[in-house]
This record gives C-alpha cells, sequence and structure tokens, in this order.
C-alpha cells in the first residue's frame, strides 16, 4: 500500500469511526439504538486500528448481554417502554414542527443560532450574516 493513501485511508476511517460513535453516544440518551451505533462505530475502526478491534469484542459481549435481558422482560414492560419512545419521538417531532410553523424556518434557525451565541464567544458567525 502507498504510504500517502494508507494514511489518507487511515485518517478518513478514523473520522467516519468516531462520528459514527459519537451518533451511538448521542443515541443512547436519545431514541435510537445506541448501542448499535457504537458497535458499528467500532467495527469501522477496527479496520484500522487494533485498540477498537479489542473495544468491539467487548461491546458485542455487552450487546448480547442486553438483548438477552430484553427477551427476559415482562412483554408487557416491554410494549409500555416501546410505547413511551414512540410516544417520546412524536411529541419532539411535533414540538419541532410547531416550532417551525410559528417561528418559519430560516427565522427559526437565525435566531436561534443568536440566541447560542450569546452564551458562547466560541460559536461563529453564520456566513453572510455580519452585526
Amino acid at each position: 500500500m502507498h504510504p500517502v493513501t494508507g494514511a489518507i485511508t487511515k485518517v478518513v476511517v478514523t473520522l467516519v469511526g468516531v462520528l459514527v460513535i459519537l451518533a451511538g453516544v448521542v443515541m443512547m440518551v436519545a431514541p435510537g439504538p445506541g448501542i448499535l451505533g457504537l458497535i458499528l462505530g467500532l467495527a469501522i475502526l477496527s479496520t484500522e486500528w487494533r485498540w477498537a478491534d479489542r473495544w468491539l469484542d467487548a461491546a458485542r459481549d455487552a450487546a448480547k448481554r442486553a438483548a438477552d435481558k430484553a427477551r427476559e422482560m415482562d412483554p408487557a414492560v416491554r410494549r409500555r417502554r416501546i410505547a413511551v419512545g414512540v410516544l417520546s419521538v412524536v411529541a419532539v417531532a411535533l414540538v419541532l414542527s410547531a416550532l417551525i410553523t410559528a417561528f418559519g424556518w430560516p427565522d427559526l434557525a437565525v435566531s436561534g443560532w443568536d440566541w447560542l451565541q450569546g452564551f458562547s464567544g466560541v460559536v461563529p458567525e453564520l456566513p453572510g450574516m455580519s452585526r
């Protein structure tokens, strides 16, 4: 393998793997398959990094234990958890739709960005939006 293309491949694989892992971490607290995101990110990283391969084995074991625990769960509890998850996603979608309808998408995005800039000096200006 050529040294330059090998380095570029390693950088790209690392960036993609880390982004997928970060999405998995977000999905651990938000609705979504967080454990699967973590496993997929580690699988991507393990193509270039030996440490990720070891972590992938541990993550697969944890996922298997979680799946076994879910199968042993009372069906009524499982149905309630699924219903709460679906209702949460629907509620968030409705709130976002109402905000977008009430304030309009571009205005909402710009005012939200301005609000965020009020809390942190590191948030950059939007392109073409000088004060």
